[in-house]
C-alpha cells in the first residue's frame, strides 16, 4: 500500500471515530504511520484529504452486480441484498458520522453517499429488466421500488443495534422478508416451494 492510500484509509478510520473536528492531520498521520509533513505533501488541507478519502471509499465499496438477464428474481435479489446489508452494517459508524455532520460539512456527506447513488442505479436498472422480460408487472415505478427496498435495508443496518426492539427477527430473515414483500408489490413471481418428500418428513 502506498503512502497516499494509507492516508486515505487512515482518514476514513479517524473520521468515523472522531468526526471532522477530531480528525486532526496529526492523528491521521499517526494512524497512517507517517508524519504531518508527509501528509501535507499529498494533501494541501485536511478538508481536501477528507473529501478525497470519502470519494475513494465510495468508489471502492464492495457491491454485487445484478444479472444482465434475470432468471430468478427472488434468489438474485436475496444475494444482492445480503451483500449490500453486510457492507452497510460494517460501515454504519462512518455513515452515521457523515450524516450527523451534514449541516456543517455537506460536501463530505455527499462524497461518501456516491456509493449509495451508484448502487441504487444498479438496482433500478435490474428492476427495469424484470419489466422488460415480463418477470414483473409493467406499470410499477422502478425508482419507487428501488427506494423502498434500499430504504428497508438501510434502516435495518443502521437501526438494528440502536433499536433492537424494532428488529426481533434475524438479519437473514429480514432480507428474505424485505425481498419477498418487494416482489409481491411489483407483481413478480414468487419462488415455488420445494415439494416435501418422505425423507424430509422423517428428518423432522
Amino acid at each position: 500500500m502506498d503512502v497516499r492510500e494509507s492516508l486515505l484509509k487512515a482518514a476514513i478510520a479517524v473520521y468515523a471515530d472522531a468526526g471532522v473536528r477530531g480528525a486532526t492531520t496529526r492523528r491521521i498521520a499517526q494512524q497512517a504511520g507517517v508524519n504531518e509533513v508527509t501528509l501535507f505533501r499529498h494533501f494541501k488541507t485536511k478538508d481536501e484529504l477528507l473529501d478525497a478519502a470519502l470519494a475513494h471509499f465510495a468508489r471502492n465499496v464492495t457491491t454485487l452486480d445484478l444479472p444482465v438477464e434475470p432468471v430468478d428474481p427472488h434468489a438474485e435479489l436475496i444475494a444482492w441484498c445480503k451483500t449490500h446489508h453486510r457492507e452497510l452494517y460494517k460501515i454504519r459508524a462512518l455513515i452515521r458520522r457523515s450524516m450527523g455532520e451534514y449541516e456543517q460539512h455537506p460536501g463530505h456527506c455527499q462524497h461518501g453517499m456516491q456509493a449509495s447513488v451508484r448502487i441504487a442505479a444498479e438496482l433500478s436498472r435490474y428492476l427495469q429488466r424484470l419489466k422488460a422480460r415480463h418477470l414483473a408487472a409493467p406499470d410499477f415505478d422502478e425508482r419507487v421500488a428501488t427506494n423502498m427496498l434500499m430504504g428497508a435495508i438501510f434502516a435495518d443496518a443502521m437501526g438494528r443495534d440502536t433499536m433492537p426492539e424494532r428488529y426481533p427477527y434475524s438479519m437473514r430473515d429480514a432480507i428474505d422478508q424485505y425481498v419477498t414483500l418487494l416482489l409481491r408489490a411489483i407483481g413478480a413471481a414468487e419462488p415455488t416451494p420445494a415439494p416435501v418428500t418422505t425423507s424430509t418428513r422423517k428428518g423432522r
